[in-house]
């Protein structure tokens, strides 16, 4: 450290003054200030900032003050700012499509949250999951509103798919990301039928099942996406469900098995 000090107070090198910006990418060199840069996506213009261990923040926002502002006061680190790898702006890029190349780095986070958001990354594009569900999923059944707050206060929104967690009546929810309907567009771009869902909801349906393989399952899961509609039959609780006959699907799990 008290080189990285000494390195830092060096304002000339015999005649050369140390060029600008010389300070903050010693720091990120030492992993004491994360890298970001600004990445033109399906979503639209999104900061992201990285370091080391992986991405560790990304935010839509209006400006890159603002972003190194939020930054600041909700990682506790200093921003570099540099030109977009290609490298990363390729691996954001397949993230966005569901094939998963980025790694995170999810320090200063407690372990509930950390819990939350890995679990989270297990839902597929396309598909959507209750607040109930990761809570069971990590072993906290009891624990859904903390979960909902794990997720709101999610520093990575988009590359760990928050967007993708919904209310366990069905109802879309809020969205840390850009509100309710950030939440639909992104739903809608990776192929969620809103519509279909939405109705489902009003009409008190949780479950759908396959009559042919009596296996019951989320609404959006990819195992019912070659099924007829006159093959569904609908449920409106697991106890339902079981009392019909059938049982959780091991894919998407909508209940223990």
């Amino acid at each position: 450290m008290a080189k990285v000090m000494e390195m830092l107070d060096l304002k000339r090198l015999g005649d050369v003054r140390a060029p600008a910006g010389f300070a903050e990418r010693v720091l990120a060199n030492v992993g004491m200030a994360d890298s970001y840069a600004m990445f033109e996506t399906v979503l639209g213009p999104v900061y992201v900032a990285w370091n080391r261990l992986g991405v560790s923040a990304a935010m839509r926002s209006e400006s890159a003050a603002e972003f190194e502002g939020w930054f600041r006061n909700e990682i506790g680190r200093q921003l570099v700012r540099v030109d977009p790898p290609a490298d990363l702006a390729a691996k954001i890029e397949d993230q966005l499509e569901g094939r998963r190349r980025l790694r995170f780095d999810l320090r200063g986070l407690t372990p509930f949250s950390q819990a939350v958001l890995h679990k989270t990354l297990e839902i597929s594009r396309g598909q959507v999951r209750p607040y109930g569900w990761i809570a069971r999923e990590i072993g906290h059944p009891a624990a859904v509103r903390a979960v909902g707050t794990a997720l709101a206060n999610n520093p990575i929104p988009y590359f760990i798919p928050c967007h993708r967690v919904i209310r366990s009546d069905g109802v879309i929810g809020n969205y840390g990301g850009g509100g309710p309907e950030a939440k639909r567009q992104i739903l809608s771009l990776e192929g969620v039928q809103l519509t279909r869902l939405q109705k489902l909801a009003r009409s008190g349906l949780r479950y759908e099942g396959v009559k042919s393989t009596k296996i019951f399952c989320f609404p959006t899961c990819y195992h019912g996406r070659q099924v007829r509609e006159e093959n569904f039959v609908y449920f409106r609780d697991e106890a339902e469900a079981r009392a019909a006959g059938y049982r959780p699907c091991k894919d998407c799990r909508p209940a223990v098995a």
